[in-house]
């Protein structure tokens, strides 16, 4: 709380005003409130128990555990959670000023903070929560009515499951986030631009614009399994490009950075999940321009290449990328290189793995489609 009452004091006294406090402490003020009426219930409750007689008294946790564990206790952690890593990457944009880290170093050397920067602490209630469990399952095995173990159990059950979807809300939002983000750095082309063979006159290009190829990142079923950086080999160049490989097709882009800073945007708004590489492109006004349509996976084949058959136009740890049309001819090839031996292994594994569980789960979905529910033998 040094921190962040800090930051008060100073924000009251017109320091530190553009410093959002919900960015970056969210409702940590709340969570430590609950937190500390829950711990000093807990106490009670056995402080009670010591300095009564043995005879008439015992340990009566229920009261304490239902009012936290079924009230806001795990809501408060939750919405903590949730904000956790925006407000993590919002620190480190913030710690590139000096007045921010002149706050931040007074701050540190304040004995409460135990010699602990912010990021420790603010991960803090995260570790917390994650310990809940093992609490209860604690004060579970020292109980000795029946009832209270089945009460006692299924608030454990609660709070795990409160855990559960809790990493899945933080999944989903760093997926949506993530999407968003990936919609204002990806730059679609109009097809008379990706490929000159096509002649589309002027009168005749309003019909392409109206369907915008940015919804391909629309849906919320799709998720970006793996990404990076890579060289393309052309004809008569080597071209820095970008791959982002989804869980239903493969995409190929070239990173465009300006040298000339355009504003772009604010690196306090960009989504904590994106890669130093995609961050610094972002920073530069920069964009990843498509240079082919999405690959499907069920329409990809990734081949390795010896380094014998490249060696003489120089290229290292190669390898192939081939798109083919539903008649499995050939239509586009991409020949790749990575930066080391491991690089090309671990992105020709991801890809083979993509392609793999892509195919698995088309499979699924003729299987569930095709497969009638059987008839009642009393119709």
């Amino acid at each position: 709380m040094i921190f962040m009452n800090t930051l008060k004091y100073l924000q009251t006294h017109e320091y530190l005003l553009d410093v959002d406090l919900w960015r970056l402490f969210a409702n940590l003020e709340e969570l430590t409130q609950t937190s500390l009426g829950f711990v000093n219930s807990l106490f009670g409750i056995i402080k009670d128990y010591v300095d009564a007689s043995e005879i008439s008294s015992s340990l009566d946790f229920i009261s304490v555990l239902t009012k936290y564990f079924r009230g806001s206790l795990c809501q408060s952690h939750q919405t903590y959670c949730l904000n956790y890593s925006a407000a993590i990457f919002y620190l480190e944009s913030l710690r590139q000023r000096d007045d921010f880290g002149i706050y931040l170093k007074w701050c540190e050397q304040n004995e409460q903070c135990r010699r602990l920067h912010l990021p420790e602490l603010l991960v803090a209630p995260l570790q917390r929560l994650t310990r809940y469990p093992l609490l209860l399952k604690n004060i579970w095995k020292r109980s000795m009515d029946s009832a209270e173990k089945i009460m006692i159990y299924s608030i454990k059950e609660k709070v795990e499951k409160s855990i559960r979807d809790l990493e899945g809300k933080v999944k989903w939002l760093d997926n949506f986030q993530k999407f968003r983000y990936l919609q204002e750095i990806i730059v679609w082309p109009p097809l008379w631009d990706r490929d000159k063979r096509f002649f589309i006159p002027e009168c005749l290009k309003h019909i392409f614009k109206e369907h915008t190829a940015e919804n391909i990142l629309s849906p919320t079923n799709r998720h970006l399994l793996y990404e990076g950086k890579l060289t393309l080999a052309e004809s008569t160049r080597f071209l820095d490009v970008y791959l982002f490989l989804f869980n239903d097709f493969l995409l190929v882009t070239k990173t465009k950075r300006n040298k000339k800073k355009l504003g772009g945007s604010d690196p306090g708004l960009m989504c904590p999940s994106l890669t130093p590489e995609l961050q610094a492109v972002i920073k530069e006004g920069g964009s990843c321009t498509v240079l082919d349509q999405p690959i499907p996976l069920d329409r990809l084949a990734v081949k390795s290449i010896e380094p014998l058959h490249v060696s003489v136009f120089g290229l290292r740890n190669a390898f192939l990328i081939q798109h083919e049309n539903r008649y499995r001819q050939c239509i586009a090839a991409f020949l790749l290189q990575a930066q080391t031996e491991n690089i090309k292994k671990t992105w020709m594994a991801q890809i083979t793995t993509a392609i793999s569980c892509f195919t698995k789960s088309q499979e699924t979905k003729k299987i569930s489609l095709f497969t009638l529910p059987t008839e009642s033998s009393e119709i």
